[in-house]
């Protein structure tokens, strides 16, 4: 067998895994990577201009097609320049693999010219991550990487590759599977408890189903939709599973928690039974933990037995992946008519309670002169194609599109959920938009979010990625000012962004296109303009400037005490 260097061995590796796409950007440390290469005419590397746009890329692919992400870099600042990215990936459960440069071997602790010890620094906010020391271990170790990303709960792996290592020699071969003793995440639900749920269900008089994104990461909003037709349970989801349930269907109650609808937090506070699926209690969902969903029997299916208990305590636990666990109650459920029957007739009074308090307090705004931001929202969702990719960045933008924009699909929505992460979506979409090059991506964006990680737009010029970026544009980081608003008498403290640049000069000059809209009468056809032009382009909309985010349940209160307006 003919020796090859580990660069060219990290190439097979990768292949191997089914890798197509590379986010990332070049450095000493991974030259021999990048001359590698230009070997692999079959691997497609996407160069970002900073190495957190690169991760937050990595990401978006990742959560548009199901795929794990890749993201490469050099070593030093390069790699701590992905710890944003990577504690986002890690918050949300989201598989991607960072490859990072390192110094040789016999350098490292030496504070050598662009060495930091991102083993160590990443250790927190990464699922695993490992130093290849041995060019022999370089195909066991990229094998149980991208194996520990995809598989349990998902998350980020990073591997640090010493620059001797990818110049070393190895006689290749990449190993056909893992054997890892201490890891075995459990998929298959306990079936006494699977049993148990299903009892527990029927016995209600009150369920709420809550969904999460382990639906989506586990392929389950089939297998949730079923059950939720099947027993006629109300649904809401969390931000992060916004999708895995269609929105405006009868049974959907829409998002819960801090900015969630009056009818999806009521609910939640009134039932008796609640069903969480692939959902891990965030505090923005709960509220005041001693009032959350103080009536109700609480279940818990979750793939982590860490995030079991954690932050609510739970009546009924059962580990396991979400799409089996579901498999399993309707399995159950196949022979049970006469008791699903009963449970319909007896949820109806509660039904035509949640659809009372939907039609009560619905989601609202007035549009006037100005434009209103759940305006552009609306109106993106009904012109752009249902199979649309949306990424948000963070703060109003991120809540409004939460709130109005209708996703019937898992995966179309993309969003920092845990870490809330500014200057995620615009990159996001890139990697989004790379993994689906022929449907449509559209970043919605404040106009300060998007100035975080602004330098991608040299990106999606340079591969032709037409990303439609639809910006907010209020003059404000608005989540901020509204807070001060609310709870610190209008005291807007550095939250005026009065220097932002002219964002259409700014697309401009960066080679792709760029509209100003200021009347609400012009934003059907500026959207229309945006989705048939070809390439990137930024879409400037000026919008009432102290709009805010309603409902909102003040921080530490329970989530049925909302702020309506």
């Amino acid at each position: 067998m003919k020796k090859i260097t580990g660069a060219h061995a990290f190439i097979e590796a990768i292949r191997c895994e089914g890798v197509k796409h590379v986010f990332g950007y070049p450095g000493g440390a991974v030259l021999d990577i990048f001359d590698a290469i230009l070997d692999a005419p079959d691997l497609q590397f996407i160069l970002s201009r900073h190495e957190q746009g690169a991760v937050h890329a990595a990401d978006g692919y990742a959560r548009a097609s199901g795929n794990v992400g890749v993201c490469l870099v050099t070593s030093g600042p390069g790699a701590t320049n992905t710890v944003t990215g990577i504690a986002t990936a890690y918050m949300d459960s989201i598989p991607i693999v960072i490859f990072t440069g390192q110094v040789s071997t016999h350098l490292i602790g030496n504070d050598a010219f662009q060495e930091a010890d991102i083993v160590g620094i990443t250790r927190p906010c990464t699922k695993h991550n490992y130093l290849v020391k041995d060019v022999n271990d370089l195909g066991r170790v990229i094998k149980e990487a991208f194996y520990i990303a995809r598989t349990g709960r998902c998350g980020p792996v990073l591997v640090d590759l010493p620059k001797d290592v990818m110049n070393s020699l190895v006689n290749f071969k990449y190993p056909e599977s893992v054997s890892m003793e201490s890891y075995c995440p459990t998929y298959r639900g306990h079936l006494g408890q699977i049993k148990r749920i299903v009892g527990m269900v029927l016995k209600s008089k009150r369920p709420v189903i809550y969904a999460g994104g382990g639906v989506i990461h586990s392929n389950a909003s089939d297998e949730l939709f079923a059950l939720a037709e099947k027993i006629r349970v109300p649904v809401t989801t969390t931000l992060m599973g916004l999708g895995a349930f269609p929105s405006g269907h009868e049974l959907s109650l829409g998002m819960l928690g801090m900015h969630g609808t009056y009818a999806a937090n009521m609910a939640v506070t009134e039932t008796d039974c609640l069903i969480a699926i692939g959902a891990r209690f965030d505090d923005r969902v709960t509220g005041k933990i001693d009032e959350f969903a103080p009536k109700a029997k609480i279940v818990h299916i979750d793939i982590d037995p860490t995030s079991i208990s954690k932050n609510v305590k739970v009546d009924l636990p059962v580990v396991g992946d979400c799409k089996l666990v579901l498999k399993g109650m309707l399995d159950q459920l196949e022979d049970m008519k006469q008791e699903i029957s009963e449970l319909r007739n007896n949820s109806e009074s509660w039904l035509a309670r949640t659809d009372e308090w939907k039609k009560e307090k619905p989601l609202r705004y007035t549009q006037g002169d100005t434009i209103k931001p759940q305006y552009v929202i609306e109106r993106i969702d009904e012109i752009a194609p249902d199979d649309t990719i949306v990424s948000t960045e963070v703060g109003q933008n991120q809540m409004w599109t939460a709130q109005f924009y209708r996703f019937k699909q898992p995966r179309l929505f993309l969003s920092s959920g845990g870490l809330g992460t500014m200057g995620y979506g615009f990159p996001a979409a890139i990697g989004a938009q790379v993994a689906f090059p022929d449907r449509t991506v559209v970043d919605i964006a404040g106009d300060g979010s998007i100035q975080m990680n602004i330098q991608e737009l040299a990106t999606a010029v340079q591969y032709n990625l037409p990303v439609k970026v639809m910006i907010l544009n209020n003059g404000y980081l608005g989540m901020v000012r509204q807070w001060q608003a609310l709870f610190y008498r209008h005291r807007y403290s550095h939250t005026c962004l009065s220097t932002s640049p002219d964002f259409v000069k700014l697309a401009q000059a960066y080679g792709a296109s760029g509209l100003r809209v200021e009347n609400p009468k012009d934003v059907d056809d500026a959207i229309r303009e945006a989705l048939a032009t070809k390439g990137p382009v930024f879409v400037d909309f000026v919008v009432e400037s102290e709009e805010d985010v309603c409902p909102i349940v003040p921080a530490g209160a329970p989530i049925n005490n909302m702020l309506l307006v």
